[in-house]
């Protein structure tokens, strides 16, 4: 009987977070109003969360993009249709890779920061101590923050697929020999607006999930050093199974 308990507290404890994580939405989303009335501290995030991520997104997606090109070579190359690799690592890139891609380092980059910062904050009774100065710890310090992540994802997305591409270019035409007007032309024939429109639909949810997670997991830390560095872990974990979850859900309806 012991072992049945135990096992029927995992959903339950899966059931308690997501109505807290529920709540924490519900009380953020009635914080925004005094969010949007000062634009430079979504502005201040923007540049923490998305302009400092730059580096690490494109070297990433030129990365991503040179082995997309090098498998899609060997593949490609063994039906002699050399010709599509374009096509595909565009595909590949706009409705999968990048999205998927980016909003994992998001997490590992941006997330843990926004995390630990939060988790300080509040385990050096920072948040206390704006609550007594009757300021809004949701409005001034957790929806900035969020609204940058959610803002910054996209933008990074599209920039990851834009360097993956020139990488998958670099290393199918400049590398292998395949035909630069064949590589531009097949691209420009096989995708539609349709396969960005759900590249797009993708960055912006998985935008959501990494910001939504990060802010939670910093607000609700435990107030010790081993508790905020338990929640950067939990911000990793959770985000990146949430968005391979999500990403099947997706591909799934949109198909």
């Amino acid at each position: 009987m012991d072992r049945i308990l135990q096992i029927g507290r995992y959903p339950a404890r899966a059931v308690r977070k997501l109505g807290a994580i529920a709540l924490f939405l519900l009380a953020m989303l009635q914080a925004m109003p005094y969010t949007l009335r000062r634009p430079r501290l979504v502005s201040a995030q923007v540049l923490n969360a998305g302009v400092l991520s730059l580096v690490i997104i494109m070297t990433s997606g030129f990365f991503v993009g040179m082995v997309v090109g090098l498998q899609g070579y060997d593949a490609f190359s063994r039906l002699r249709q050399e010709d599509l690799l374009g096509a595909a690592a565009a595909l590949s890139l706009i409705k999968e890779l990048g999205p998927v891609v980016t909003a994992l380092l998001f997490a590992g980059r941006a997330g843990t920061a926004l995390t630990a910062e939060i988790g300080l904050m509040r385990a050096t009774d920072q948040l206390s101590a704006m609550e007594v100065m009757a300021i809004d710890p949701m409005g001034r310090i957790v929806a900035p923050r969020f609204l940058g992540g959610v803002i910054s994802v996209p933008f990074l997305t599209a920039i990851f697929n834009s360097v993956g591409i020139l990488g998958a270019y670099f290393v199918g035409v400049r590398l292998m020999g395949v035909d630069n007007g064949a590589f531009w032309a097949q691209m420009q024939e096989y995708v539609d607006a349709g396969d960005i429109h759900e590249g797009i639909i993708k960055s912006l949810v998985f935008g959501v999930a990494a910001s939504l997670v990060a802010v939670f997991e910093g607000y609700t830390a435990e107030r010790t050093a081993e508790g905020v560095g338990l929640a950067t872990t939990r911000t990793v974990v959770i985000t990146s199974v949430l968005v391979l979850i999500l990403d099947y859900m997706i591909t799934s309806f949109l198909l």
